[in-house]
C-alpha cells in the first residue's frame, strides 16, 4: 500500500485509491480527459443554446441549466481528486473539505430536481402539444428551476452543516476521495443511527420522489405514445425524451447505487468507483448524449459555424 503523508496536522486525509498505486495513474488520465471533455462539452451547450434564437425554448433553458450544473459539480470535484491522483499528498484542508461538501451537496441535490423538471418539460411537449407554450411560459420556467436550486441549497445547508458539527475524536482519515456526507458521518465518534436516519429520509426526497415523478412522466409520454400510429411521431416522441430518458438512466443509477445501499458497504472501492461514475463520468456523457442524439443542437452548431465563416468572408 502506498504510504500516505500525515504531515499536515489538522488536514482530512482522503485515502480514496491510494491502495492502488497503479490504478491511480490510470484514473488521473481518466479523470483528466473526462473533466476536459465536460468543461469543453458543456460549455459549448450553452453558448449555442445562448446564441442560437432558435433554441430559446423552455428545454434548452432547462439544458443550459443542467450544463451549468454539470460544469460545477465537476469542477467542485476532479482538480482536487487529480491533484490526490498525481502527487504523494492525499490530504484536504478542513475549510477545502467544507466547501467541497457543500458545493457537491448543493449541486449534486440541484440536478436530481432538475431532471424531474426537464421530465415534466418532456411530458408537457408529447402529452400536451397543442398548449405546450402556454403551459411552459417563462415565469413558469424560471420558477422550476429556482425550485430546484432552493431545494439543493436548502438541502445542503441542513445535511451539511449537521454532518460538520459531528465530533470526530481526531478522526481524520476519509475512506473516500471527496469529502461527501455518507463518508464524512463515518469520522464520527457518536452514536450516528439517527444521522443515517436523516440521510436515509434525505434521500427519500431528493432522489426516489424525483425519480418516481419522472417514472410517472415517462409513463404517460409512454401511454400517449403508444395511441400514436405515424411512424414519423414515433420517430420525433423518441428523440424528444430519448436524450432526457438516457441522461435520467445513467445519473440516477449511480447515485442511487450510493445513497440507498447499505451504510455498511460504502466503505468499499464499488462505492467509490459509483461515485465516480456519477460525478466525474456522467457529466462527460451528457453534452455527447445531447448533441449526437439531437438533431436541434447539432443543427444550431452548423449555423453558427456558417455564421461565422460568412463573417469572416466579408471581413476578407
Amino acid at each position: 500500500m502506498m504510504t500516505i503523508n500525515e504531515s499536515l496536522a489538522g488536514d482530512f486525509i482522503l485515502v480514496g485509491f491510494s491502495d492502488h498505486p497503479q490504478l491511480e495513474k490510470i484514473l488521473f488520465v481518466v479523470v483528466l480527459i473526462s473533466y476536459l471533455l465536460t468543461l469543453v462539452g458543456n460549455t459549448a451547450i450553452i453558448l449555442i443554446s445562448c446564441l442560437d434564437p432558435m433554441l430559446h425554448t423552455p428545454m434548452y433553458y432547462f439544458l443550459t441549466n443542467l450544463s451549468f450544473v454539470d460544469l460545477c459539480f465537476t469542477t467542485s470535484i476532479a482538480p482536487q481528486l487529480l491533484w490526490n491522483l498525481h502527487g504523494p499528498y492525499k490530504t484536504i484542508s478542513p475549510m477545502g473539505c467544507a466547501i467541497q461538501l457543500y458545493a457537491s451537496l448543493a449541486l449534486g441535490s440541484t440536478e436530481c430536481v432538475l431532471l424531474a423538471v426537464m421530465a415534466f418539460d418532456r411530458y408537457a411537449a408529447v402529452c400536451r402539444p397543442l398548449h405546450y407554450a402556454t403551459v411552459m411560459h417563462s415565469r413558469l420556467c424560471q420558477s422550476l428551476v429556482g425550485m430546484a436550486w432552493l431545494s439543493g441549497v436548502g438541502n445542503t445547508l441542513i445535511q451539511g452543516t449537521i454532518t460538520l458539527r459531528l465530533p470526530r475524536c481526531g478522526n481524520r482519515r476519509i475512506y473516500h476521495f471527496i469529502c461527501e456526507v455518507p463518508a464524512m458521518v463515518k469520522l464520527a465518534c457518536v452514536n450516528i443511527h439517527a444521522n443515517e436516519v436523516q440521510l436515509f429520509m434525505a434521500s427519500l426526497v431528493l432522489l426516489l420522489l424525483p425519480l418516481t415523478l419522472i417514472l410517472i412522466s415517462y409513463g404517460c409520454i409512454a401511454q400517449a405514445v403508444m395511441r400514436i400510429r405515424s411512424a414519423q411521431a414515433w420517430r420525433k416522441a423518441l428523440g424528444t425524451c430519448g436524450s432526457h430518458l438516457l441522461v435520467v438512466t445513467l445519473f440516477y443509477g449511480t447515485i442511487t447505487a450510493v445513497y440507498i445501499q447499505p451504510n455498511s458497504s460504502y466503505a468499499h472501492s464499488q462505492g467509490k468507483f459509483i461515485t465516480l461514475l456519477y460525478t466525474v463520468v456522467t457529466p462527460t456523457l451528457n453534452p455527447l448524449i445531447y448533441t449526437l442524439r439531437n438533431k436541434d443542437v447539432k443543427g444550431a452548431l452548423k449555423r453558427l459555424l456558417q455564421k461565422d465563416r460568412a463573417q469572416q468572408s466579408e471581413k476578407l
